[in-house]
Formats: structure tokens, sequence, C-alpha cells
């Protein structure tokens, strides 16, 4: 049964380190000869559900670059975007036409900071597999081991939130928390067939408070900021002497975690870095340039906004919150003008949402932080907010070349909204992943459902 048979069967049944402080265990090592570089395992076996062409035509486009068409005609065939009109771009006959009259179209929205699938719905502890708490550096731990794809919270982002794609992070206790992954939000029986096709690898890094409190209250080290920067530069020190080796011509041990900190120090890996502090946001650039590597992202980054400008020429996307303050120390400073003010700086900005329920409305967030900057005298336009989450997030993850804007050849990952996004009023009423209509609001068998759901109460809910 292909993967299409299987997600109508299934709707159809719902009635709709290695320790890098110490010697590493004989699991995680053994000997090879060249070539250096080891090809990834674990490949993609994605392959996008089948789909129709499709015109959708009276609608408002927003194309996710900080472009906006009235009145528009947006055409997708073969699953990818074929074109992007005004009122008077042809149709091609016999194929399918929708009406977006009143309505909006924008790219798939991406979330550039998910748990879903490691810390999954229902949240119960035998579902806790996000933070590999045993060491404070462990990169050699991967976040779609972890993943559950019967997550129903995946089917929620997608029907309430318009989530095309998402980055599954390991959680923040560890200095170095192990590789990230990103997700096409399709349903499939195994991680594989989830996983983008030819998305870079993340490597999650966490500052502050949560490294040096989980350490410290363990009596070893980091229990203090600079006991975080001591190890993560220790750690980086044995990462350039593995590439040496690696590089050498010469046979060497694997080594998984020194293999991810190799490949960041290549250029293939993008560290997504959790950090609040503007100090320590700029101590990490500072670390990055010192061993070679590039920060992609600083995730939270309540503190921005004080160092706009150096993220700014150093090409560091934040992603933020909207509002989330307080909740501890290093949030304290946190402003909801963050956002507003990084694009006023020319600064990327990313609205994020680190929570199973901020995923399902990240369009209402980006608005939050939009009228915010208003308040304070910030224009900032509804298309420029949309880039938000579409085109910034692809950036940052490496895929802008495939989705995040409605270019032609770009994957056709669409949400047609039932109203402006960017009202609390609207939600997603249809949504195309490369092509496939995977949600549709008026038809209760285009709506995913886990296996895992069925025959539960609320299976298939999307209020």
């Amino acid at each position: 049964m292909n993967k299409f048979a299987l997600f109508l069967l299934t709707t159809a049944l719902a009635g709709c380190g290695a320790q890098t402080d110490g010697p590493a265990s004989a699991s995680t090592k053994a000997a090879i000869k060249p070539p250096a570089k080891v090809e990834a395992p674990f490949t993609s076996t994605y392959k996008a559900y089948p789909g129709q062409a499709t015109a959708i035509r009276n609608v408002t486009i927003f194309d996710g670059e900080g472009g906006r068409v009235d009145n528009g005609v947006l055409f997708m065939s073969g699953g990818k975007i074929s074109s992007v009109g005004g009122p008077d771009a042809a149709i091609p006959a016999d194929i399918r036409v929708v009406d977006g009259a009143g309505k909006f179209v924008t790219p798939g929205i991406i979330d550039i900071h998910s748990h879903l699938g490691d810390y999954p719905t229902p949240s119960v502890e035998a579902h806790d597999d996000g933070n590999e708490a045993t060491s404070p550096t462990t990169p050699e731990v991967w976040a779609e081991h972890s993943v559950w794809p019967q997550d129903p919270g995946f089917s929620r982002a997608l029907t309430n939130g318009g989530i095309t794609s998402l980055q599954i992070l390991p959680g923040s206790a560890n200095l170095m928390g192990g590789r990230s992954v990103v997700l096409k939000n399709v349903y499939a029986r195994t991680v594989q067939g989830m996983k983008f096709p030819g998305a870079p690898y993340g490597m999650k890094m966490a500052c502050g408070e949560n490294p040096k409190r989980v350490y410290g209250t363990k009596g070893r080290m980091p229990s203090t900021r600079m006991g975080n920067l001591a190890v993560n530069r220790q750690t980086w020190i044995k990462a350039q002497e593995y590439r040496k080796k690696r590089d050498s011509g010469k046979e060497y041990s694997r080594d998984l975690g020194m293999e991810t900190l190799a490949g960041v120090l290549d250029g293939d890996i993008l560290i997504q870095n959790h950090c609040y502090r503007a100090d320590e946001m700029a101590i990490v650039l500072d670390m990055a340039k010192e061993f070679g590597y590039k920060v992609s992202t600083f995730h939270h980054a309540v503190e921005s906004y004080k160092i706009a400008d150096l993220l700014r020429d150093n090409g560091v996307c934040s992603a933020v919150w909207a509002d989330w303050w307080g909740f501890k120390m290093e949030a304290y400073d946190a402003i909801p003008e963050n956002a507003a003010i990084l694009q006023n700086s020319g600064a990327c900005v990313i609205i994020h949402s680190d929570d199973e329920n901020q995923i399902q409305r990240l369009n209402q967030e980006a608005a939050k932080a939009q009228a915010d900057g208003r308040r304070m005298g910030i224009q900032i336009s509804d298309a420029e907010v949309i880039k938000w989450l579409t085109y910034n997030p692809a950036k940052a993850l490496g895929i802008a070349d495939k989705t995040g804007s409605l270019k032609p050849g770009k994957m056709a990952d669409v949400v047609l909204w039932n109203g402006d996004p960017l009202s609390v009023y609207s939600r997603p009423e249809m949504v195309w992943i490369d092509g496939a209509l995977m949600y549709d609001a008026k038809d209760p068998k285009r709506r995913p459902v886990s296996d895992f759901e069925l025959g539960q109460p609320g299976e298939g809910d999307v209020k």
C-alpha cells in the first residue's frame, strides 16, 4: 500500500556525546579508512503525496519574500509552483480552480524551533525523549532518533497553523545537544518518510542558565557561564583535532559526536543556538570566529534588540517569540518590540514556537509582534511580516532554494487562509504540501489522523 493510500485509509477510518570530556564508549567509535567524510545514514525516503494541477484565483497573495499581489492567480502543477500573477494571468484549461475571493494565500508556514515527536502528546514521561541530559556535550545524538511520527501534534500544526515544514531540535539541557532534523509535515510511518529531502542537518547548542543549572546541580562542570564557555571551547579544540585526523588520509577512529562537530566546521551542519542574553550572544559569535564556524540562528534571543546591528552585520537570524517574558531571570529583559527593532535595523527576524500549542498559531504571534512595533512607531508591512514565518526560517535552515516563498520551480507548499492571515479570526482553509492537498476544512476526510488517534476522544479534532 503506498503512502497516499495509507493516508486515505487512515482518514477514512477516522470518519473524516560520545562524552567529549572523557573517553567515548566503544559503541560510538570504530576504526575506518578513507574516504574521510562518512555518508550520512538514515536518508530521507520522503515522497510527495499525489496531487493535481490547481489554480487559485481572485486571491490576495503574499509571496513570502515581501511581495504582495492583489486579486492574483497562483498556479501549481507537478508538485511545484508554476506561476504567480495578477488578475489577467491565464489559467490552463482542465485543471482544478479554487475561487479565493476574500481569501489570502501564503507559502506554507515553517517553524524553525519545534520539539514535536520528541516531546509528543500525550505529554507523559514515557514520551520524554528530547534531552540526553547525561553529559554537557552530546553532539552524537540525533533528534530524529526520538521522533515519534504518530504525534497528534503534527496534524494539529498542519490544520490549525498551516505548518508545512518544521525543524525538530533536541532540548536545551546541554551545551551541545545534538543534531536537529527538518521534516515535511506529512503523515508517514517512519521519520525517514518525513525528512525534508536535501535539508542540511542542524546542531543544537545552548548557552546560559539551562546547562549550568542541569550540571551544576549534579556537582560537575559547567556550573557557571564561564564554565559553559570553557567546556564549549575545549570541545571545539577536540573537534578541530578530529577533523585534522579525518582529513589526513590515514586510518582513524570514528566518533559520532566529533563527526557532527567536524560537519559544523566543514560548513555542512548549521548551528542553531539557544541563547537569551545579548552579552552571551556576542561571546558566542566571538567563539564561532575563534573556531571557524557560523551561527545560523539564535533561538529565543529575547535580548537580540540590544545587539541588532551586530546580528545584522554577522548575518545571524533571531528566532523569537512575540511576547514571552519573565519566566526565568535571563528572560527578564525581554520586550514585545524585539522583533520590530530587529526588522527596523535590517536584521533577520523569525517567529518560532518551542511549544506544541503555539505552533498552531504562529500567524497570530507574528501579528502581535507587528502590532507592538507599530505602537512604537515602526511600520512593518503585512507582506514583510509573512516573511518572518516563511522565507526567513527557510533561509536559516538552508532550504530557501526549495521552499519558503511562492516562486516558480519551488515546492508547492501553500496555505489558503479564509481571511487575512494576520487576523486572530483567520485560519487555514486548505493546505498543500508539494502540490498535494493535505487539508481541506470543508472536507472532513481530508484531515490527517495518526494511527495513535484512531478511536481516541478528540480524534482528528482541529478546533
